[in-house]
């Protein structure tokens, strides 16, 4: 596809536009789009983002006559605290007292519990742990997807199970 304002070169960006209402789009390349103003937007991106994630680890750097370097990357503390960006898995060892406390403050741990540990362990449970009111909420809940599925034999058995544990009070 040819720029269209040129149509010369091959177009490389795309640009649409809202002004006063009115819907526009553009195919340009990129002498034009950057002649009418149109310039990667995330061309910085990548510096800021190691300059935020830098930010969170402080400006207490460690002399460079104490510099510590891992013996993997060659990385130290002060390049990591400066960057936001952990050289290697054996950085993590090697600058734990350094990097914990910060790690901890951004995301509340130090440890990986997944993303839904707490609600996986609950959903674990052995029927034989399981409380009346568990089981006959369970139960409800194999019952809609059973009847949801179109499963009515299983839907049936299941109903019979909740009246039977139901009257078991």
């Amino acid at each position: 596809m040819k720029c269209q304002k040129c149509g010369a070169n091959n177009a490389n960006t795309h640009v649409k536009t809202i002004i006063n209402g009115e819907f526009k789009e553009y195919d340009l390349c990129s002498e034009c789009a950057h002649k009418m103003g149109y310039t990667n937007v995330f061309a910085d991106m990548d510096n800021d983002f190691s300059n935020l994630l830098g930010s969170f680890f402080g400006n207490v750097l460690p002399a460079r006559t104490q510099a510590t370097r891992c013996e993997f990357c060659g990385s130290t503390y002060s390049e990591i605290a400066k960057t936001g960006q952990v050289g290697c898995a054996n950085c993590y060892k090697l600058f734990a007292d350094q990097l914990y406390p910060s790690i901890r403050r951004i995301h509340g741990n130090t440890t990986h519990c997944g993303k839904n540990s707490g609600r996986a362990a609950a959903a674990e449970k052995k029927p034989a742990e399981m409380t009346k009111e568990e089981k006959l909420a369970d139960m409800k809940k194999q019952l809609d997807a059973a009847v949801k599925e179109q499963n009515f034999e299983l839907a049936a058995e299941l109903r019979d199970k909740i009246k039977e544990t139901e009257g078991q009070s």
